[in-house]
């Protein structure tokens, strides 16, 4: 967990496929080759590797809110953030 103290904890995920397209744009963008194929398969490895680390796995912590940004860009992605948090701070009736 990065912030354990915060008031509002989001968990940002995308599905593997998603994520791999999205590192192979960003590659061919700035000129490089991009097999998008190995790009998934490394970040499954590396997304199997994480949640099975003994120290620090990656999960969500237990009072997270789940943001899948599979279908959001960027921008998408900050405003349903932004509207988690509202609605958290609202919900626990305080103002933001």
């Amino acid at each position: 967990v990065i912030c354990p103290d915060a008031d509002v904890k989001i968990f940002v995920i995308a599905a593997p496929e998603v994520r791999a397209r999205r590192r192979a744009a960003e590659l061919a963008a700035a000129g490089q080759s991009a097999d998008e194929a190995a790009i998934l398969a490394d970040i499954r490895r590396r997304d199997e590797r994480d949640r099975g680390r003994a120290v620090a796995p990656l999960k969500p912590a237990s009072d997270a809110i789940e943001l899948d940004t599979s279908n959001l860009d960027v921008e998408a992605a900050v405003a349903a953030a932004i509207g988690i948090i509202d609605g958290a701070v609202r919900s626990r009736g305080r103002r933001a």
